[in-house]
C-alpha cells in the first residue's frame, strides 16, 4: 500500500494481530525484531523523529521491505511526534516483522490513550496524525503492560 491508494481500513485501538500480542506482552524476541533507543536528553527534540525515519530505511531495507520504507516512514513519524508531545517523551522505537506485516512500536512515559481531535478543522496546524497512522495501516492500538507508560503500535502489510 502507498500513500496514494491508503483507505482507511483500519480500527482505532483494534486488537493486535496474534503473532505481535505476545511479543509485546511477554517480553519476547522475533525473528525480525530490531530496537531503536532515544536517547533521554532527546526525547522532546525534533531530531528523534528524522533518527526515527532513517531507523526505519536501514531496518526495513536489510529486511527486503523496501517497498514498505515511505509509509512506515510517516507512521513512525506520527507516533514519536505525538509521544514526545503527549506521552512525557519518546521511549524506544520497535519495528517487528513477520511477512507480510510490518509492525511499528513507539513506548512512551504515559498511560493515557493517545486521542485524535474528533474533527479537525482543514486550517488546523495539528491533529490529523492519528487519521494518518489509520489511513496507512491494517490495525493500531496501545497497551499498557507495565506499571509505567504505554506501548503505540501500528501494523502495516503489503
Amino acid at each position: 500500500m502507498t500513500t496514494f491508494d491508503a483507505w482507511p481500513q483500519a480500527a482505532t485501538c483494534a486488537q493486535a494481530p496474534e503473532w505481535l500480542l505476545p511479543i509485546l506482552l511477554e517480553g519476547r524476541r522475533g525473528p525480525c525484531d530490531e530496537v531503536f533507543r532515544f536517547h533521554e536528553l532527546s526525547t522532546f527534540e525534533p531530531v528523534c523523529v528524522a533518527s526515527a525515519r532513517r531507523f526505519v530505511d536501514r531496518t526495513l531495507t536489510s529486511w527486503g521491505s523496501d517497498g514498505m520504507v515511505f509509509d512506515a516512514q510517516l507512521v513512525v513519524s506520527e507516533l514519536v511526534t505525538n509521544a514526545m508531545r503527549h506521552g512525557g517523551g519518546a521511549i524506544q522505537l520497535r519495528l517487528l516483522s513477520r511477512r507480510p506485516e510490518v509492525a511499528c512500536v513507539v513506548s512512551d512515559y504515559s498511560r493515557h490513550a493517545p486521542a485524535a481531535p474528533p474533527t479537525t478543522d482543514v486550517f488546523a496546524e495539528y491533529g490529523r496524525g492519528l487519521r494518518l497512522v489509520e489511513a496507512l495501516t491494517t490495525a493500531w492500538g496501545w497497551l499498557t503492560p507495565g506499571a509505567q507508560g504505554k506501548l503505540v503500535w501500528a501494523v502495516l502489510s503489503n
